[in-house]
């Protein structure tokens, strides 16, 4: 039996969608990840910390608009791989979107927005599926 790829909460902390949100986390390797609500919509991308904050990919988590329990606060946490080579956004035990800086990749249940020049990985849907394949 192959043993599962361990997962550690890096960040934690209570936000309501729809209000002006930016968590960031850094993994001591520098593989870093910020997630933003600017009150429309929230993201989650893979960002490099030298000589400032450059985005080197961006996934689409939601529309504050279809957000239905906005009202209350929501748990989101990013938690890293053992080997802080891939990060995983959280939010209310679910599981939105990963960045995988190791193959150079970015997915989140949307599949949205296409590549940029980053990502190496055609294939942009998370799926229940692929964090499973990703997990072992």
């Amino acid at each position: 039996m192959k043993n599962k790829m361990k997962m550690y909460i890096y960040e934690e902390e209570d936000f309501f969608p729809g209000k002006d949100t930016f968590i960031d986390s850094t993994a001591d390797n520098e593989n870093a990840v910020v997630f933003e609500d600017n009150e429309e919509t929230g993201y989650f991308y893979a960002v490099e910390r030298i000589d400032g904050l450059k985005i080197l990919d961006a996934l689409h988590i939601y529309n504050v608009k279809d957000v239905v329990d906005k009202d209350r606060p929501s748990t989101l946490k990013i938690l890293w791989s053992e080997d802080e080579s891939m990060a995983l956004l959280s939010i209310n035990n679910y599981y939105h979107a990963l960045f995988d800086f190791k193959n150079k990749a970015g997915y989140c249940r949307t599949g949205f927005p296409e590549n940029g020049s980053w990502a190496e990985v055609k294939e942009r849907k998370l799926t229940d599926e692929l964090l499973e394949s990703l997990s072992k």
